[in-house]
């Protein structure tokens, strides 16, 4: 199976700091991927250099068959990003920002309203198209941030934390959009802490620890029949408290 994302050697460094040593990752086309680590792990400085807002000091990057770097702009025709806090303009409502997007990728004016339409009725936004993005919830701007990664019809979805903020109803709304983006021939990748979602939509998971990838592989292969979140504490480390720690908590009367 051809990869949509291939990245090899991949290495960011801030000052001293590495953010990312050496990454490699095959992300498989048409797949649902997860990507999962620790806190500090190199997990969204990783998917900026992928979607072409950041780039690295070495190795090299190709999306959907063309190489990010050092010439963005055609991977980023193909990539949709909705980034865990969408940088949206706030002073455009959710309309607006709309057919701004629609207008830099050079659609059709008429393409742009449709599928604006539909995005907007589906994500359950059309009674709020005409408010100004800046009084939105963090959920409700995740929303929009979704309507204007798909407006253009990517091959490749990137998603970081897509579903924080969200309440129950628009996760479900959320998950059957992406699974519908997959049947058509999309790729799905998202970075999230929550575990469990991750178990339950993706087909591939990598674990990346300190900027470097630890383990990749099925959901089945990491997890060995139990579940993801103890296989990535076995492979990251975890922490525990020893006994007698935060003891004043007890409810007892002093």
């Amino acid at each position: 199976m051809s990869a949509a994302i291939q990245a090899t050697g991949v290495v960011k460094k801030f000052g001293d700091v590495t953010s990312v040593a050496g990454l490699n990752l095959a992300v498989p086309e048409g797949s649902f991927y997860g990507i999962a680590g620790p806190n500090g792990a190199g997990k969204t400085t990783s998917i900026r250099m992928i979607t072409g807002l950041l780039e690295p000091d070495a190795g090299t990057i190709e999306v959907a068959g063309t190489s990010v770097w050092p010439n963005p702009r055609a991977a980023k025709a193909v990539l949709g990003y909705v980034a865990d806090n969408p940088p949206l303009f706030g002073r455009l409502n959710a309309r607006e920002m709309l057919d701004y997007a629609g207008m830099l990728r050079g659609m059709k004016a008429a393409d742009i309203r449709s599928r604006g339409d539909d995005l907007l009725r589906v994500l359950d936004l059309q009674a709020d198209a005409g408010r100004p993005i800046a009084d939105f919830s963090l959920g409700m701007t995740k929303r929009v941030g979704l309507a204007v990664a798909m407006l253009h019809s990517p091959r490749v979805l990137i998603l970081d934390e897509p579903f924080g903020a969200l309440d129950p109803v628009n996760t479900r709304v959320m998950e059957e959009m992406l699974q519908v983006f997959r049947t058509g021939g999309g790729t799905v990748v998202f970075s999230s802490h929550v575990l469990d979602v991750v178990q339950r939509l993706c087909d591939r998971v990598a674990i990346i620890a300190k900027g470097a990838l630890v383990a990749e592989g099925t959901v089945a292969e990491l997890s060995h029949g139990g579940s993801l979140q103890d296989a990535f504490v076995d492979l990251v480390g975890g922490r525990e408290l020893e006994k007698g720690d935060l003891s004043w908590l007890s409810s007892s009367p002093a």
